[in-house]
């Protein structure tokens, strides 16, 4: 059964999880489901709706030097005229639509900044009769070190709001109890979708992007250490005479861009974005990157060896546990954030290569089509 859909982004640093909702949203269109968008970030570039209705809220992005600060586009913290203008705005969608389900990417375990409108979206669901499924659309792995009391109150936020709880990872690989300590209080909420990857690129894609090695740090906030260890790793290494890229992401400081750029020679391309990564992977003989949601998808479905160097910013936990996972099953080359030197990445280089492709787990990449079945079959249990 199909239905109208209010589906909630907001990205305040990264932009993975813009393109893990893409993937969902193009699914659900595909699905015969309509679907509003509402996205409250900056615009990211390959920003593709897919058919979906979308309402560009007025953008905010984390503090640039206190994260749960907001800011507007221009780096100045937001007031309560602004918010409310949001608060307003998403409300104002919500009335007008009709919704039969609504779904927030991360919330309430994630995205905690966006209360002031999520909070007030949802006692306006609760009271409208009959009143839309709440869904949570969450990764599969979540940040550990929470502040006292911040499990407790998604608990009571999931209980209070929400019918389900979408997690998109294949439970063969990490389930969600594993950090999130409070599972057995949720468990009957979460059904696990497989994980939400890209298409495999056919086999002539990437001509424009054939590089033999290629360096990410998705959005680029905190990438700038690993891209120059690279340049400076790649004289050290066995692909010293091979083609680079390093793809700085769209939120490298002009100051770190400039630096890369007097560093990089001997046939190393700087780009901002790649449009199709995991095409450009799937013809790359290495990958080295940090160790998000959606960088570990491309890696699964391109088949390319990579070495993965989880971000680290003293309280960042969910990339370090991916990259454990990756590194103990095989698909990638750990190496540690503090070990994120030339000679370091350069051995490791070495020993990724030595290593074969990363072999086929299994792993369920169907997690969109899967996410709009699931949606699909709850609407149909409610008629």
């Amino acid at each position: 059964m199909t239905g109208r859909i209010l589906f909630y982004v907001q990205h305040l640093m990264g932009v993975g999880h813009v393109f893990r909702s893409m993937r969902i949203v193009a699914a659900l269109v595909r699905s015969g489901h309509k679907v509003d968008l509402a996205y409250g970030g900056e615009p990211v570039p390959n920003f593709d709706p897919s058919g979906a209705n979308v309402h560009f809220l007025p953008p905010l992005r984390a503090g640039s030097t206190v994260f749960n600060d907001l800011e507007d586009p221009e780096g100045n913290v937001v007031g309560e005229d602004y918010r409310d203008r949001r608060r307003e705005m998403l409300l104002s969608i919500f009335s007008a639509g009709q919704h039969d389900v609504i779904v927030t990417e991360a919330f309430p375990f994630g995205r905690r900044q966006m209360r002031f409108e999520l909070l007030p979206l949802l006692e306006a669901a609760k009271r409208r009769s009959p009143s839309p499924l709440v869904i949570a659309s969450v990764r599969d792995i979540l940040q550990e070190n929470r502040k006292p009391g911040r499990n407790e109150e998604t608990v009571r936020l999931l209980r209070d709001h929400f019918d389900c709880i979408l997690v998109h990872g294949d439970p063969n690989m990490v389930t969600l109890d594993e950090t999130f300590p409070l599972f057995g209080e949720i468990d009957a909420l979460v059904q696990y979708t497989g994980i939400v990857a890209p298409e495999l690129p056919p086999t002539d894609a990437a001509a424009d992007n054939a590089f033999d090695v290629v360096v990410s740090v998705g959005g680029g906030a905190l990438g700038a250490e690993l891209l120059a260890a690279a340049i400076g790793a790649k004289p050290l290494s066995r692909l010293t005479k091979s083609r680079w890229c390093l793809v700085t992401g769209i939120n490298i400081a002009d100051d770190d861009l400039q630096r890369l750029e007097r560093m990089a020679e001997g046939n190393i391309e700087i780009r901002s974005f790649l449009p199709d990564l995991c095409a450009a992977l799937s013809k790359a003989k290495l990958s080295i990157s940090r160790c998000g949601y959606n960088t570990a998808t491309d890696i699964f479905v391109s088949g390319c060896r990579s070495i993965v160097v989880p971000l680290s910013d003293g309280t960042e936990t969910e990339q370090i546990r991916r990259a454990e996972i990756l590194d103990r099953n095989g698909l990638a080359v750990r190496v540690d954030p503090e070990k994120q030197t030339p000679g370091y990445l350069a051995a490791a280089i070495d020993r990724a290569l030595a290593q074969p492709k990363p072999a086929d787990f299994g792993l369920d990449l169907s997690g969109a089509e899967t996410t709009a079945q699931m949606i699909s079959g709850m609407l149909a249990n409610r008629t």
